[in-house]
């Protein structure tokens, strides 16, 4: 274990990425939405857990939550932020060594009342439950925790057995359409839609000026996800094979697809791969947040169908940074987008299936169901009545909804509604 007098230099050196002796981190675009979320689950014991892609703006949003607190009242000695990206915190390997410099910064800052813990990618600590589920249940001192992670699977298992029923798991996204208008100083319209489906929104793409520049940004972020995330835990033996999956799902996003349809695929291009290796392969992917698997639904059995699923891209700049020249037409980037809004919305997603036919989305949320077709225009009476009738065979009353890039608001018709694709957030 680290000697309390190491630890106190420790504590110096990360002095500056708290808000101590009135030193005020970068808080960088108030994400209000999540803000607002976060929120009202603060001031109890449960552990707020925020997870999402690497590059999402997990880091800026801990310290906006800092900032929110310290301007409600807090103490910025209250509160301690821990980043294990950084390299000043190489030194936290294991969750003794982090107990100790919780400890140290408790004699160092002498905190009064409850402590308020952020710890950014707390996965890469080795032992981290155990001190999560300890600090939790402390009732000698008082703490509230907030910690982020870039795996889907960091709360399976032993911790999720150990916290169950105490702790709230929020996904962040990459800006909504609503945050790209906001940081640009642009209208909700049909032209910055077109803008928001033809670049990407991870928070640092609005920060480079040039189009090359944002390509090397973007396979760079996908590269270290997938070294980092997926090659190094695993322990992949073929990362080509790995990589060349990720393409293809990005390729296919909103296509359905089955396993074996992946495993053909590649054996006809004289690749090795089985059936076991791809499901591995793209779980892991799925685990980063890099894509979204989305199931079939049977509307009229109310259940999910396993087998054939669809798969989205959970950010459209690794579509039109890294693999622009593969046909993939706007309607496919506009389905794409729609269901990111639909889960950046907190609705779970399905692909809905009937008897003799598909609707695009199936969006629930509490006792709220949401149909959806979505198309890029209703540009002719045949694709009117393709997209409209979609719905006839659904006999329920739940909301209808075709989504559309058109600039005439179209009228409803028999129950089914349109819906501009720029006013769709409104809606949800």
């Amino acid at each position: 274990m680290y000697k309390f007098s190491v630890m106190k230099e420790n504590i110096t050196k990360i002095a500056k990425y708290n808000f101590w002796n009135g030193n005020k981190p970068e808080l960088g675009f108030l994400r209000h939405e999540y803000l607002r979320k976060i929120k009202s689950f603060t001031g109890n014991r449960l552990v707020k857990v925020l997870v999402g892609q690497r590059r999402t703006g997990k880091s800026y949003l801990l310290r906006q939550i800092i900032g929110q607190l310290i301007q409600a009242g807090v103490a910025p000695q209250n509160t301690f932020y821990i980043n294990k990206e950084y390299v000043d915190f190489d030194f936290l390997l294991d969750y003794q060594s982090l107990a100790t410099l919780i400890e140290t910064y408790k004699a160092e800052q002498k905190p009064v009342g409850k402590i308020y813990l952020f710890i950014d990618e707390i996965q890469n600590i080795d032992g981290w439950e155990r001190l999560i589920d300890s600090y939790s249940q402390d009732f000698v001192d008082s703490y509230e925790i907030f910690i982020t992670g870039s795996n889907s699977q960091m709360l399976s298992g032993e911790l999720a057995t150990l916290l169950s029923g105490r702790y709230i798991t929020i996904q962040t996204f990459p800006f909504s359409f609503a945050e790209f208008c906001e940081f640009n100083q642009a209208p909700k319209s049909k032209t910055s839609y077109l803008d928001y489906l033809q670049t990407g929104a991870l928070p640092e793409l609005f920060h480079l000026p040039e189009y090359e520049i944002k390509r090397h940004y973007i396979s760079a972020v996908k590269d270290t996800v997938l070294l980092r995330d997926v090659i190094q835990r695993y322990n992949i033996k073929d990362s080509k094979l790995l990589d060349d999956i990720f393409v293809y799902l990005v390729n296919n996003a909103s296509t359905l697809l089955s396993i074996s349809n992946i495993v053909n695929y590649f054996k006809s291009k004289n690749r090795k791969v089985n059936y076991e290796t791809v499901v591995n392969y793209i779980q892991y992917i799925e685990n980063t947040f890099l894509v979204h698997k989305v199931e079939r639904y049977n509307i009229k059995g109310k259940e999910t169908i396993s087998g054939i699923s669809k798969y989205y891209i959970n950010d459209l700049s690794f579509k039109n940074y890294l693999y622009s020249g593969f046909g993939f037409g706007i309607g496919y980037l506009l389905e794409n987008a729609v269901f990111l809004q639909l889960r950046q919305s907190g609705y779970e997603v399905f692909v809905g299936t009937l008897r003799n036919g598909e609707i695009d989305f199936v969006a629930k949320k509490s006792d709220r169901i949401i149909y959806f077709q979505v198309t890029y225009l209703l540009t002719d009476e045949q694709t009117y009545n393709r997209e409209y009738g979609a719905f006839n065979p659904i006999k329920d009353n739940y909301e209808k909804y075709v989504v559309s890039l058109d600039e005439v608001q179209f009228p409803s018709n028999e129950g089914i509604n349109h819906i501009q694709a720029w006013e769709l957030g409104e809606l949800l």
